[in-house]
């Protein structure tokens, strides 16, 4: 899981190619540590067609305010098109549902 910066993460957003899938996190956060897990799990069971990556929600108030990230851990969910708006989870509970979050988009 690659960190990005903001200019990268909004470059990252608008740019058509391959799925997107950005973890929103605070470094604080007890609930993200448990997500990011989660996450990474989920991670070595995707092909290699989908870009996971994260980013510090502190240091990203104009993607904050952007896509209206209101809670973390957040998972957008971004298409390889770019024509549709990202889909942001909050619910992370089971690495199965992150998995199925990815996958909308992959199929």
């Amino acid at each position: 899981m690659t960190e990005l910066n903001e200019p990268e993460l909004l470059n990252e957003l608008e740019t058509a190619g391959q799925p997107l899938v950005v973890f929103v996190y605070t470094p604080l956060c007890g609930t993200c540590k448990a997500a990011r897990r989660m996450l990474e799990v989920a991670e070595h069971l995707l092909p290699f067609t989908v870009a996971v990556v994260a980013a510090n929600v502190n240091m990203m108030p104009g993607v904050v305010s952007k896509y209206r990230i209101s809670s973390v851990p957040a998972l957008m969910v971004v298409p390889g098109s770019r024509d549709v708006a990202p889909v942001i989870h909050y619910s992370l509970g089971s690495v199965e549902r992150i998995l199925e979050y990815i996958r909308s988009v992959t199929s």
